[in-house]
């Protein structure tokens, strides 16, 4: 039986091992290359772990257009990227291309939308997909083909998802995830979501009405705060799912590819990764690193 497609959430992999390791990891221009180091690492281990058909290493805008439409705060508080991250995001095609990873990007779409169209696409086909982030926005996709290896702060850490541990973690299923998240809000994204409405009254509401519109619609048997917080807020409340809900734009299935130890080394030692190009070289599969 074929291994999983594994789609990842590249910038947020890059993102996790800028801020997980030291800056002092420099390559020859004297740039950081802390990001490229850690993100290779990590799906390197995955690629041991999973034996997966293929990797897909997914990039998109920062905050996609219709969704700052929606809502102008979306994704308004983020910091700037530094700039010895920048630099890195810039080389990071070209380093995961060397390994025969296969690159998505959009500027129109977050790389959280590609994921979730590769997932769909490989799971129309009779695939297994297991998504790699730390987005809890990509819990929407779970389901019997598809699990999110939900990656936890630092360097090491994760949490495989499927659709119980999605109901054990928000107390719905999979398919209400944005529903979920327009009521409780969502501090990383900029939505406030329902005032008053807390993780716990979100699962209970949903589990009452079995969906947003459904809980406005039923307001009026609710306490008064509670009401006055769907039905005075309930077109914000629409915005904030729309936001929270992939779109998925089309995709091909992708082609099974073998990781490319042998190139991915020479891209490394051009980068200044000096021991990662060399326990590379030393291995003749990924399962031997």
């Amino acid at each position: 039986m074929p291994g999983p497609l594994i789609a990842v959430d590249a910038p947020f992999v890059l993102y996790r091992s800028f801020f997980a390791l030291p800056d002092s990891i420099k390559g020859p221009e004297g740039h950081s290359v802390n990001a490229l180091l850690g993100a290779t690492n990590l799906m390197l281990r995955i690629a041991a772990d999973r034996a997966p058909r293929a990797i897909v290493m997914c990039f998109g805008a920062e905050a996609a257009p219709y969704r700052v439409e929606l809502f102008p705060s979306y994704h308004a508080d983020r910091p700037p990227v530094p700039d010895e991250l920048a630099w890195q995001f810039e080389r990071a095609p070209a380093l995961f291309s060397a390994f025969a990873w296969k690159i998505e990007s959009a500027d129109d779409v977050e790389a959280d939308d590609l994921l979730g169209s590769l997932a769909e696409v490989e799971a129309n086909a009779g695939g297994q997909a297991l998504i790699v982030t730390g987005d809890r926005d990509l819990f929407q996709t779970v389901g019997d083909r598809v699990s999110v290896l939900l990656l936890k702060s630092g360097i090491s850490g994760f949490e495989e998802m499927d659709p119980e541990a999605v109901r054990r973690r928000y107390g719905v299923g999979p398919e209400l995830v944005p529903d979920f998240i327009a009521l409780r809000g969502d501090p990383s994204d900029g939505l406030p979501g329902a005032a008053g409405i807390g993780p716990k009254t979100a699962a209970t509401l949903l589990e009452k009405y079995g969906s947003l519109e459904g809980a406005i619609a039923g307001a009026g048997g609710e306490r008064p705060r509670v009401a006055a917080a769907l039905t005075e807020s309930a077109d914000e409340l629409r915005a904030y799912r729309d936001i929270a809900t992939l779109r998925t734009p089309p995709v091909d299935r992708p082609s099974d590819r073998a990781t490319d130890l042998a190139a991915g080394a020479r891209a490394a030692r051009g980068l200044g990764l000096s021991r990662l190009a060399e326990r590379l070289e030393n291995a003749s599969d990924v399962s031997d690193l």
